[in-house]
């Protein structure tokens, strides 16, 4: 559940199909830079109720795999 909603902030912000993004997108084959990154947790932060994202959780954040475990261990799921 989380993936699915994840993926559907990303698509919708960054212009793409559902489908085309997977656990191993990065963020860079997104297209992302600084900014589209604090507007997505901006979003993430409002759509799952959890606490600003830290420097050091952005960080370690790669792929769209790593966001989905890092908001799983927020949400204690």
């Amino acid at each position: 559940m989380i993936f699915e909603k994840v993926v559907k902030l990303l698509s919708e912000q960054f212009g793409m199909e559902p489908g085309e993004i997977t656990e191993e997108t990065s963020f860079e084959d997104l297209g992302a830079d600084s900014v589209d990154i604090v507007e997505l947790s901006m979003s993430l932060e409002e759509e799952f109720n959890v606490e600003e994202l830290g420097e050091e959780d952005l960080s370690a954040i790669h792929t769209v795999g790593d966001l989905v475990n890092c908001l799983q261990n927020m949400l204690g799921e």
